[in-house]
């Protein structure tokens, strides 16, 4: 991954978080505070905002310029969370492009960030239940010797069908564990963009 390719993934991230602004809402409005569309939007869109200037000199240094700039434009628990995700994952790259499976092991930071921070577990129905099987998938390709595009599928297929397997879970993190059982039959807001941005990373490695 260089910086264009980087770039055109946040930039599919804010498209999907655009087109999919309602559908975040309203899962939100179901188990949470109705606001995890718009944050998410917001987020984006600040994050486009800021990369219209900053020059990046590496991959690197544009994740942890992503993180930073949605912990502080975005408010509730997807601000942190994501913001985090992105800081640790760009930590954890090298100065120089990174290969499939050294991005493979920044999101891997990333995701660790996330659960530490949340202390939430596979199954606690949240963001973690998309992230971590779309990271198991893209792993499996590449062990089979797919390439970045064919991994990027995959994970996001992996994030698709892990956000839609929160419907039948109970949450025990986050403002839907308030709930309890009243929020089981509704899909996870969190683990749906979740699913998301992988799928901005697929759409953007494939147009390579």
């Amino acid at each position: 991954m260089d910086i264009a390719l980087a770039r055109h993934w946040v930039q599919a991230i804010a498209v999907a978080m655009d087109e999919h602004q309602d559908r975040l809402t309203q899962l939100d409005s179901a188990i949470g505070d109705a606001d995890h569309g718009a944050n998410m939007h917001r987020g984006f869109n600040a994050v486009l905002a800021t990369q219209v200037s900053y020059r990046p000199d590496s991959v690197s240094q544009l994740l942890v310029k992503v993180g930073s700039t949605l912990i502080s434009s975005v408010g509730g628990a997807s601000g942190p969370l994501y913001g985090t995700a992105f800081r640790a994952a760009g930590k954890a790259l090298p100065g120089t492009d990174p290969d499939a499976a050294e991005l493979l092991a920044a999101l891997r930071a990333g995701l660790d960030a996330v659960r530490e921070l949340g202390a939430a577990a596979p199954g606690d129905k949240t963001m973690v239940d998309a992230f971590l099987p779309a990271l198991d998938a893209f792993e499996e390709e590449l062990r089979a010797g797919g390439d970045l595009a064919a991994a990027a599928a995959r994970a996001a297929r992996a994030a698709e069908d892990g956000a839609r397997a929160t419907v039948p879970l109970q949450a025990r993190k986050g403002r839907a564990s308030y709930l309890g059982p009243r929020s089981i039959g509704h899909q996870d807001p969190g683990a749906t963009s979740t699913a998301l941005v992988f799928g901005a990373l697929a759409t953007a490695a494939a147009a390579r």
